[in-house]
């Protein structure tokens, strides 16, 4: 009877995981429109009453997708960013963090969620939530690289993070237009060429009682022609 107890527990979690996947790629690939428990579970190859019974209604499957995603992104994306000592660096990490949500459809995921919260208040709180760890990570990193430097006073880095999640969705909406990605990839190569130029605003500004030894330090890191003291934390 316990053996029959276990194998019905994996089996429904193994349901579970089809049903998520399979919400994630209907997603990505029919939209939110298209996202009906019909339509996920014929993909999961599971009964549409299971939607429910596990998740409660279509959009807390979706969500759960979403959170599935998310979690995976962010792994790979701290590991992705963290390298990054230079303005530069960081602009080479975001380009390469669009691309890989571009081609793995992680883009539309969230972007038909946004838009289905216009209509639909209820979801509204739920994507904000799930918004503010992004928000929170793009904001770490700028500070990481270039907080106390006068970029980072000129940008804080709250609205960087806004800007930056506020293109995320706009790239997904203006695709519909720029079928080939070449606009888009324009706005990259175009903050690749003005990083470099932006060095000495990228400069660690001394710190107050530091006095002509936090200049002279400054002055040094900028020889080697990176960020003065951009691997520590403020």
């Amino acid at each position: 009877m316990a053996k029959s107890g276990g194998a019905g527990r994996r089996s429904s979690e193994e349901t579970r995981e089809r049903l998520i996947s399979a919400a994630a790629e209907t997603l990505r690939e029919d939209g939110y429109a298209g996202a009906s428990a019909r339509a996920i579970a014929a993909r999961a190859e599971a009964n549409s009453a299971l939607v429910f019974y596990h998740f409660g209604g279509v959009d807390q499957l979706l969500l759960a997708a979403l959170d599935r995603s998310s979690a995976e992104r962010m792994a790979m994306y701290r590991e992705l960013t963290a390298p990054a000592r230079t303005l530069e660096e960081l602009v080479e990490a975001a380009v390469r963090i669009y691309r890989t949500d571009l081609e793995r459809g992680y883009i539309t995921e969230f972007s038909e969620l946004v838009a289905a919260a216009v209509t639909k208040p209820e979801l509204r709180d739920e994507i904000r939530d799930r918004a503010e760890p992004w928000i929170a990570f793009i904001e770490q990193e700028w500070e990481r690289v270039l907080g106390g430097s006068p970029l980072a006073r000129l940008l804080p880095a709250r609205e960087v993070a806004y800007g930056a999640l506020t293109f995320y969705l706009g790239v997904n909406l203006f695709s519909v237009l720029d079928e080939d990605h070449s606009r888009t990839e324009g706005v990259f190569e175009l903050a690749g060429r003005l990083a470099p130029r932006a060095r000495l605003l990228t400069l660690r500004l001394p710190r107050r009682g530091r006095g002509t030894t936090g200049a002279a330090e400054a002055e040094e890191t900028d020889g080697d022609g990176g960020v003065g003291g951009a691997g520590e934390n403020g």
